[in-house]
């Protein structure tokens, strides 16, 4: 699907839930958010069906996120029903990969080829500040399965607050060269006040370059994460909420006031 900037999009990102077990403070406030009913929450079998649809106007690439998509039940049927839909080529999935231990080979039989993982210090007592109580063991059983399983390259998505040269990430950088484990710096943005910039190691945040829509768990398709526009998959159908987003996809973000990290994914 070329948009009118001449932009190839194939890139499809499925938030399939706005819950998560951790807390993280550049994500979500202190006091816990608003979540959604689950009648609003897609069911797979709708989201396979956006798929098929994404897949037949040119998607070709899904990534799964959240919230956190292994804390949504029987998470693993869904990949499987997505990597049998004929045309899909690259299925990859965001994750804190705190229940990856858990998941990791039942996720690779399914059909998930890799997964980036959050990861923005080494520290313990630095994580559990930051993520409101989480604990950084399970993260690194998480790589450690993932690796074992083929989930690879495991992709790092480190959150740094001004630059990759702070201690923090450093040290995540070294971490990732001697576990041979790709990182990406990602600097911190705000969806309300339009602040985002290029992920350091991927291409994130190019505008110019942007391939990507992201469907939403309550089946919003989004054509850019800073900007409000959306288009509900349950009342235009799932075609004409593609086609919309791609008519109306901007040439670059702005700022977006009606959405949040953990809702969108990022």
């Amino acid at each position: 699907m070329l948009d009118k900037f001449n932009r190839n999009i194939n890139y499809l990102r499925i938030s399939v839930t706005d819950r998560c077990n951790l807390r993280c403070k550049y994500c979500m406030p202190e006091s816990g958010i608003k979540l959604l009913d689950h009648k609003d929450i897609l069911t797979y079998d709708e989201i396979t069906e956006v798929v098929k649809t994404g897949v037949k106007l040119g998607i070709n690439k899904v990534r799964i996120t959240g919230g956190e998509p292994l804390v949504r039940k029987n998470i693993v049927e869904l990949i499987s029903m997505i990597w049998n839909v004929e045309g899909v080529k690259d299925l990859s999935m965001t994750t804190n990969a705190t229940y990856l231990a858990d998941f990791a080979e039942a996720l690779k039989n399914a059909g998930l080829q890799r997964v980036n993982i959050s990861l923005d210090t080494l520290d313990p007592e630095s994580y559990k500040l930051l993520t409101r109580g989480g604990n950084i063991k399970y993260v690194f059983e998480g790589i450690e399965a993932a690796k074992k399983a083929g989930l690879t390259p495991v992709k790092i998505n480190c959150v740094v607050w001004n630059s990759s040269q702070e201690k923090d990430a450093k040290a995540v950088a070294k971490f990732c060269k001697e576990n041979e484990l790709q990182v990406r710096f990602i600097h911190q943005m705000n969806l309300s006040t339009g602040e985002f910039s290029i992920v350091e190691g991927g291409d994130g945040g190019n505008c110019a370059k942007c391939n990507r829509l992201r469907l939403t768990a309550n089946g919003k398709i989004k054509p850019c994460l800073f900007n409000d526009l959306e288009f509900d998959v349950r009342e235009l159908g799932a075609e004409e909420a593609f086609n919309q987003a791609i008519i109306k996809k901007p040439k670059a973000g702005t700022y977006n006031k009606s959405g949040s990290f953990f809702n969108i994914g990022g």
